[in-house]
């Protein structure tokens, strides 16, 4: 009897059922679906409805299977921060959340003090798996975030203003007093890019292997690691600025520059994509959602503005100051001034912005640099001090794709993945503001702009002839006389569009002598090129 009663009480662990597993996936399907099918009984067409009915089937299979991966691949999910009663999240500790997480969570808050080297700025690999750190006084290291392990460190022994991994581990730039290096994983000195000058600002596109910086003299350059060579070098023309960032979605290096304008470039213009007037005063910090259509700037002006880059239209206004901004992959946008730190959240989805965590460094830690960690619920920061790490859950993604970024990769994986990577490099010809433009058709238009301009002119000769001249007395009205009137009225009808056109061939003319002045020749054939004449 005793037995029965203890089996009665243990609670039953019973499996899922298959009508519980296809419940479930129905529910996944659904948000994977494009919307209603289309009613395909009101079409009379055969054909059309043949080649419609075969596109709902693949949608259909196409969402199934990713319902399927969702639940068989994905098992982590993501969470946030949750207040009970009138508690805020933003009230929460660091301690507070330390006591409530696992042992290997908590490892991830620490504080390395090296207040002799610092200011300290970070980077991040792809996979989240290596930190790169640089302090202004010389001191470069990279560690394993996992283990917690110092791989290398080594003392250059000169101003290093910052830093920036390659395309692995491997290898990582430095921008340091007079030129930028490339060191390898050991601290081995490979490359010294002397014509990059002296860089402020680094930033690495992975899918197009191009190294950007940002120099003293304003000076943007592009320099492809693979091969060594210059693409781009273009003079801003907006003075000194150290705000930069890449935008992930299509690869277009932005500025933010002293008069309040943040610029878009990409290596084949000299002129900016877009220059758009985001603040009344310098533009103190840049970041980019993993999106790319939703775009953080913050002014002097103690405003913290969030752009929709699809129509360049002002979402949201917060008040604040920033010196340094960053997207997490999950959308948090981590804030940071002096000493003190604001993380914001987009709770309900419609980018409307609001406090999420809050957290303040020790008095006199001036706050330079935040990162965060991908694929890991981590905030690093580089601070006057040293560097740090604080716990911000809910930013970083659950799940890793092992083809994208794998923190757990073999030697053997990541040489495949490098392969595979450099056989599928984009050129530099890909970068624009939207990609989904490459590989589609331009329609054709019925009339080209210029044979409209042709039939436009030729009707306006025809009303000019067919004016009906006066008659007039005392031999005014002569064959000669009237001959000289018609053709003074065709050429008024000729001069608007024969000026537009002189106009046109000016710009043209003035465009092609910019961009052979932009374009730098080989040593070997400089001595060939025409000199200027000297005023």
């Amino acid at each position: 009897m005793g037995e029965s009663q203890e089996n009665d009480a243990l609670p039953e662990n019973k499996p899922p059922t298959e009508q519980e597993i296809s419940d479930e996936l129905d529910l996944r399907i659904k948000k994977y679906l494009r919307g209603e099918g289309a009613n395909l009984e009101v079409l009379k067409d055969k054909k059309l409805k043949g080649q419609l009915a075969v596109k709902e089937e693949l949608y259909g299979k196409s969402a199934k299977a990713a319902a399927k991966a969702e639940k068989w691949l994905m098992p982590s999910e993501g969470g946030y921060l949750e207040a009970e009663g009138i508690e805020k999240t933003w009230r929460f500790k660091q301690e507070a959340i330390s006591r409530e997480v696992d042992i290997s969570s908590s490892r991830n808050q620490y504080d390395i003090v090296l207040p002799e080297l610092g200011p300290y700025t970070l980077d991040f690999t792809s996979s989240g798996r290596y930190l790169a750190v640089g302090g202004r006084k010389g001191h470069l290291g990279i560690v394993d975030m996992i283990s917690l392990r110092l791989i290398r460190e080594f003392q250059v022994r000169e101003t290093v203003r910052d830093v920036a991994f390659l395309h692995n581990e491997l290898f990582f730039a430095a921008a340091q007093k007079k030129y930028s290096y490339i060191y390898n994983r050991e601290g081995t000195e490979l490359h010294c890019l002397k014509e990059h000058g002296p860089v402020l600002r680094l930033q690495f596109l992975e899918n197009h292997f191009l190294l950007a910086s940002i120099n003293k003299l304003g000076q943007l350059r592009y320099q492809d690691v693979t091969m060594g060579t210059m693409v781009g070098n273009f003079r801003t023309g907006l003075g000194r600025t150290n705000v930069m960032q890449v935008n992930p979605f299509n690869g277009v290096v932005s500025l933010g520059h002293s008069g309040g304008t943040v610029t878009m470039w990409k290596p084949t213009s000299s002129s900016p994509l877009v220059k758009m007037l985001c603040h009344h005063g310098p533009v103190s910090a840049l970041a980019f959602h993993s999106n790319g259509h939703l775009m953080a700037t913050a002014g002097k002006d103690k405003k913290i503005k969030l752009w929709d880059l699809r129509k360049f239209e002002v979402l949201q206004t917060l008040p604040g100051h920033a010196n340094t901004l960053d997207f997490s992959q999950k959308g948090l946008l981590a804030c940071g001034n002096n000493s003190s730190i604001q993380v914001l959240r987009d709770v309900s989805g419609t980018q409307n912005y609001s406090r999420y965590m809050t957290h303040s460094m020790v008095k006199g830690y001036q706050i330079g640099k935040l990162v965060f960690r991908p694929y890991e619920d981590v905030l690093g920061i580089g601070h006057s001090m040293g560097w740090s790490s604080i716990l911000i859950p809910g930013a970083g993604e659950p799940n890793f794709d092992s083809w994208v970024a794998n923190p757990f990769e073999t030697n053997k994986q990541r040489r495949e993945k490098e392969i595979r990577s450099l056989l599928d490099k984009l050129p530099p010809e890909t970068i624009m503001l939207d990609p989904s433009k490459i590989g589609t058709v331009k329609p054709k238009k019925e009339k080209t702009a210029k044979q409209d301009k042709e039939a436009e002119i030729e009707a306006a000769l025809e009303a000019a002839k067919g004016i009906k001249l006066k008659n007039k007395s005392k031999g005014r009205n002569k064959p000669g006389k009237r001959m000289q009137k018609k053709q003074e009225a065709i050429a008024r009808v000729k001069r608007p569009y024969l000026e537009q056109k002189i106009q046109e061939e000016e710009n043209i003319s003035r465009k092609k002598q910019k961009n052979s002045e932009g374009v730098e020749l080989p040593k070997s054939l400089q001595r060939f090129a025409r000199k200027k004449a000297s005023s």
